[in-house]
C-alpha cells in the first residue's frame, strides 16, 4: 500500500524515472503490483516514450494474469498508442473481453494522431457509449489533419437538441482551429458564444485559442480583445507568442515588438516561436536594423539558438528591403544547409526587386530541393516574361511537362452568412457567375477613372494587352470580392481568403475597390493579412 501511494504521488507529479524506479525496487523486494500500481506505472512509461520498458512492465503483469484487467488493459493501450506502437494497441484491443470507453478513446486518439481517420472513424461509429472524450479526440484529430469542415461538422452534431454531451474547455481549444484554418469568422463567434454560455471563456487556454482564431479569420481586433481579458496572472509564454505572432501576420511590426517587450518585462523568456514572430513581423513592417537586432541577439542575449526558419525570416526581411546581396550572404554564412523556405523568401524577394541574376540562383536551387512545387517555376517564368524573354518561358514549361508538375491554381474563398463560397481563377461555375461578371466588366472603368492602371505583368500569357487585362479581372480573389459586394449590404466589412500570395494588380484594384465602395476588405494570403480600407493597405504596399 506504501509503495503503491508513493507510486501513485510520483506519477502524478510527473515524476516519470522516479515512479519505475520505485516500481522496479518494490519488484526487486518481492512485493507484488497489482491493478493499482500497473496504470500509473504504465503512464510514466508512456510518459517517457520508453517503449522497451513498457513491454517490460506488460509481461509482468500477463504474468500475474492482470493483462486483461479493465484499468491495467486501458492503460497497457493508452502505453502503446503514445509510444507510437498502434499495432500492438489494435492487438489487445481486439484481445479484451470488455473494454470501457478509455479503451475505444485512446485507439482514436491514437489512429488519429496517425492520419488513419477512416479507421478512426470506423471505431467511432461502432462506439455504443461516447464521452465528451471520444467526440473531443475526434474533433481534434481531424483538425490536426486539416479536415476543418469534417471537426466543425462533428462539433455541431455533439450539440444537437437533446445531447447530453457537453463540450469542455478541451473540447474548445480542438475547434477553434478548424475554424481558423477555413477562415470561418462567424462559426468561430458562435463557438466563442457557446463556450461563454457554459462559463468556459474565462479559460486562460481558451482564451489563447480565441486570440489565434480570431487573428487566424482576420480580427485582429477580437484578438487583441480576447488577449485583454486573460488575466496577468495567467498569462504564459504561449499567450504572449500568439499574441506576437497574430500582430505579426497582420503587418502590424511596431506592436509585435511592443508586445515583445512588454513579455520581457512581466518576467517572461523568449524561445524560438517567439522570435519565429517578432522576426516576421519586423520583415513585414519593413523594420530591418530592429529586425537584425534582436535575430543578433537572439544566441548572446536570450540564449535562443537560431534555427532554420529564423535565418528564413532574416533573408525576407534583407530582401523586402531590396538588400538582395546581404541576404545571399546570410545564406552562404548560415551554420547549417537552406532549405526551401529561405531559398522561397529570396526568390519572392527578387520578383519584388526584379532581380532576375539572383532569382535565377535561388530557382535553381528550389528546382532541386522541391522539384514538385509549381509556384517556382511559375515565379521565374513571370519574371522571364516581363522582360520578354520568351524562349526561358518556353523552356520553363518544357519542364514542367517534362517533370509532369502541375500548376497549383489560384483559389480563393469567402464567407457570406456563415457560408463559406470558394472560386478559381476564372471560374464560371458559381450559381451567381453572371452577376459576378457582370459587376467585374464594369469595375474596370470604374477605378480606372479614379486612377487604376492595370499592371499587366502580372499575367504570363505572350498575348495582346487587352486580354491580358481581361485575365487580370478574373483572378480568384476578384471573384470573391465581387461577389461580396452582390451579397452584403453597404458597410459589411469583406474577408477574403487565398491559397497563393496576392498579384501585385489585385492588390492595387483592391486599394480602389475599398474606396470606390466604402468597403474595409481584408484579404489573407499564403503569407500575411491585408487590410484595405479608403483606398490604403495596412502593409504600406510593402509586402
Amino acid at each position: 500500500l506504501l509503495y503503491n501511494s508513493m507510486i501513485r504521488a510520483y506519477a502524478r507529479y510527473g515524476f516519470s524515472e522516479r515512479t519505475v524506479g520505485i516500481y522496479f525496487q518494490m519488484h526487486y523486494l518481492g512485493l507484488r503490483a497489482d491493478n493499482f500500481t500497473f496504470p500509473f506505472v504504465l503512464k510514466s512509461c508512456a510518459d517517457l516514450s520508453h517503449v522497451g520498458l513498457g513491454r517490460c512492465i506488460h509481461g509482468q503483469s500477463l504474468r500475474i494474469g492482470l493483462e486483461f484487467d479493465l484499468y491495467v488493459g486501458t492503460s497497457l493501450i493508452d502505453m502503446y498508442v503514445k509510444c507510437g506502437e498502434l499495432n500492438d494497441a489494435r492487438k489487445l484491443f481486439d484481445k479484451m473481453p470488455v473494454r470501457d470507453v478509455s479503451s475505444w478513446n485512446a485507439l482514436i486518439a491514437g489512429y488519429m494522431k496517425d492520419g488513419m481517420i477512416h479507421v478512426a472513424e470506423d471505431l467511432f461509429g461502432r462506439m455504443s457509449n461516447r464521452n465528451i472524450v471520444s467526440w473531443t479526440a475526434m474533433i481534434s484529430g481531424y483538425t490536426q489533419n486539416g479536415s476543418a469542415e469534417q471537426a466543425l461538422g462533428l462539433f455541431d452534431e455533439m450539440l444537437q437538441e437533446g445531447s447530453e454531451v457537453k463540450p469542455n474547455w478541451v473540447t474548445i481549444m480542438s475547434v477553434l482551429p478548424a475554424c481558423a484554418h477555413s477562415a470561418a469568422l462567424e462559426r468561430g463567434r458562435r463557438i466563442h458564444n457557446s463556450a461563454s454560455g457554459i462559463g468556459l471563456d474565462s479559460n486562460s487556454s481558451v482564451q489563447t485559442a480565441l486570440v489565434a482564431m480570431y487573428a487566424k479569420c482576420g480580427s485582429l481586433v477580437d484578438a487583441c480583445f480576447c488577449f485583454d481579458r486573460i488575466r496577468p496572472s495567467e498569462k504564459n509564454l504561449v499567450a504572449w507568442n500568439t499574441m506576437i505572432t497574430a500582430y505579426a501576420s497582420h503587418g502590424y511590426g511596431k506592436e509585435a515588438v511592443s508586445t515583445f517587450e512588454d513579455m520581457m518585462r512581466a518576467g517572461f523568456l523568449p524561445d524560438a516561436i517567439t522570435f519565429t514572430g517578432l522576426l516576421s513581423g519586423c520583415s513585414h513592417s519593413g523594420l530591418v536594423d530592429v529586425g537584425l537586432k534582436y535575430f543578433n541577439w537572439m544566441n548572446t542575449e536570450y540564449f535562443v539558438e537560431p534555427k532554420h526558419e529564423h535565418y528564413a525570416c532574416v533573408v525576407d526581411l534583407l530582401g523586402r528591403a531590396g538588400r538582395l546581396v546581404e541576404a545571399m550572404e546570410l545564406i552562404y554564412r548560415m551554420p547549417m544547409q537552406a532549405g526551401p523556405s529561405i531559398w522561397g523568401s529570396l526568390l519572392a524577394a527578387c520578383r519584388n526587386q526584379r532581380n532576375l541574376e539572383i532569382a535565377e540562383i535561388a530557382a535553381r536551387k528550389l528546382f532541386v530541393l522541391e522539384p514538385d512545387n509549381s509556384g517556382n517555376y511559375v515565379l521565374l517564368s513571370n519574371m522571364y516574361a516581363e522582360v520578354g524573354m520568351w524562349e526561358e518561358v518556353n523552356n520553363l514549361r518544357a519542364l514542367l511537362k517534362c517533370r509532369g508538375v502541375k500548376k497549383s491554381p489560384g483559389c480563393s474563398w469567402i464567407e457570406v452568412n456563415g457560408e463559406a463560397h470558394l472560386f478559381l481563377g476564372g471560374d464560371a461555375s458559381h450559381p451567381q457567375a453572371k452577376e459576378i461578371y457582370m459587376l467585374l466588366e464594369a469595375l474596370p472603368e470604374k477605378i480606372k477613372a479614379a486612377g487604376y492602371i492595370p499592371d499587366t505583368s502580372f499575367v504570363l500569357h505572350d498575348v495582346s494587352e487587352e486580354e491580358k487585362e481581361h485575365n487580370l479581372a478574373t483572378h480568384s480573389e476578384k471573384l470573391a470580392i465581387a461577389f461580396g459586394l452582390l451579397n452584403t449590404s453597404p458597410g459589411t466589412v469583406l474577408r477574403v481568403t487565398k491559397n497563393l500570395r496576392i498579384c501585385g494588380d489585385c492588390h492595387t484594384a483592391t486599394k480602389f475597390i475599398s474606396k470606390i465602395y466604402g468597403r474595409e476588405i481584408i484579404v489573407r494570403d499564403v503569407n500575411r493579412f491585408h487590410h484595405f480600407k479608403d483606398g490604403i493597405c495596412s502593409c504600406g504596399d510593402y509586402w
